[in-house]
Order: C-alpha cells, then structure tokens, then sequence
C-alpha cells in the first residue's frame, strides 16, 4: 500500500463540511468515491482538519492508503476531471507510510475576512462576514493579544466536541486592514490545533470589540471564565478559510 498526501481547495458553500455524513455533499465523501474508481475498492480519506459546513479551504490535506500503481501528477489529473470545479486537488505526493494528515500536524493557520462596509460585493458575500457599523481594528488588536499563547480554550469551543483538553497554544493573530464594499479585513491566526468553531467564536468575540461593546481588557477574563456563554457569538462560516497545514 501507498500512503498519499493530497493537497486541496475547495469552497465549501454548497457542502455540508469536510467529513462524510448521512445526508448531503461532503469534501470527504467526494473524494474517497472519486478514489475508488481508481482503487476498485472502498477507501478511507483522513483530512488534517474538519471543516465544517460553509466553510473553505485554501490548502486542506488529506491523506489516504492506496494499492493503485497510477502516478501521482496522473492521479492528480484524473481525480480533477470527476470532482464538480469548486473542488480542485492541487497535488498529491508519495508519503512515509506513517503519515496522517491529522496526526502529523503540526499547526494550522486560518484565515477569517469580514467586509465592514455600508454593502457587500455580490462577489464576496459568500467569502467574508459582511459587518456594517465601524469596526475599531486597534482595540480588535489589543483584544487578539490576550489569546496569544497556551491557553485553557474552553470558552471560545463550541457544543458538540469530544475532546481530551481544551488547552491549545495560539502563535499569533495577525490583522491585514481592508477597505470598502469588496476588499475584506482578514484575521489571520496560527496554532498549534484548534476547537471546534474556536476560530470562528474568537472571530465573534473581537467583533464586540471592534464595535465598542466590550473593551479589549474583557477578552482575557472571557478566556479565563471558561464559560462559552461569556464570549461572544459565532462568526458565520462564509468568512472561515483553512490556509495552510503545517507539517
């Protein structure tokens, strides 16, 4: 058996995220019935992350075990010709056999982009939050350094995750100023792993910031209540784009 490193965008508008479910498209689902015209059998397709319904990928991963001799730029080929055009694999490499997308991670870097304007482009409501009052982006900036480092997370992790421990170390959080109805404010932040909605619910909790509602000071005692009803509310999922995996 191969083990296959995949590399991929997609927009996840019309998807209900990356991993297969019991109703509706996946990016999961795509793949491994795409793979197994090639395969001749069932397969199993690991992603470094599972982003969940509306949200996009920059450069997602997947890795996946395959007997199939078809090289790799040829398997790049063909899986582009049978996936729909919003899903795009942009290229596949030869692996240890230890490899795992997910558990060889070393971080990820997200991105989140919000147009603070009067009005959106139609070209860009379906990849950024469109918030029209002024955002205070120097107060937003103060308020992104009080989540920098290893932290206890539990207020910024949505409902339905099983996880082990909710602490997790954030690098950096970095903010690229935007302007206008079709150039968005990008948050971008870099870690070591991430909750579920974590990005998006700090993404919500800056926005009362940025707004004036809260000053940045009340970040760091959201973060330390552990109490997701502290923090603010979820970012929507249009704005959310895996960047980068970090292996």
């Amino acid at each position: 058996m191969r083990t296959l490193k995949l590399t991929l965008q997609y927009d996840g508008t019309d998807y209900v995220g990356w991993q297969r479910q019991g109703v509706g498209r996946s990016i999961q689902g795509l793949l491994e019935d795409a793979l197994q015209r090639f395969e001749g059998s069932p397969v199993t397709v690991h992603g470094a992350g599972r982003t969940d319904a509306g949200v996009h990928a920059l450069g997602q991963v997947a890795s996946v075990s395959l007997a199939a001799t078809i090289d790799t730029p040829t398997l790049a080929r063909a899986l582009n010709a049978v996936l729909p055009p919003d899903v795009r694999v942009l290229g596949v490499d030869e692996m240890p056999a230890d490899f795992h997308a997910r558990f060889s991670a070393l971080g990820k870097v997200y991105e989140y982009r919000i147009v603070n304007a009067p009005l959106v482009s139609p070209f860009v409501q379906r990849y950024a939050w469109h918030v029209m009052p002024p955002l205070d982006l120097d107060a937003m900036r103060e308020g992104s350094e009080m989540l920098i480092g290893a932290h206890d997370f539990a207020a910024f992790q949505g409902s339905g995750s099983a996880v082990q421990t909710t602490g997790r170390v954030v690098r950096d959080i970095e903010w690229e100023e935007g302007g206008g109805y079709d150039l968005p404010l990008v948050m971008r932040i870099r870690g070591d792993g991430f909750l579920r909605h974590m990005v998006r619910n700090i993404v919500g909790t800056l926005v009362e910031v940025g707004l004036g509602r809260w000053t940045p000071a009340r970040v760091a005692a959201i973060r330390a209540s552990l109490d997701r009803s502290e923090a603010g509310p979820t970012a929507p999922p249009q704005g959310l784009f895996l960047v980068r995996v970090l292996y």
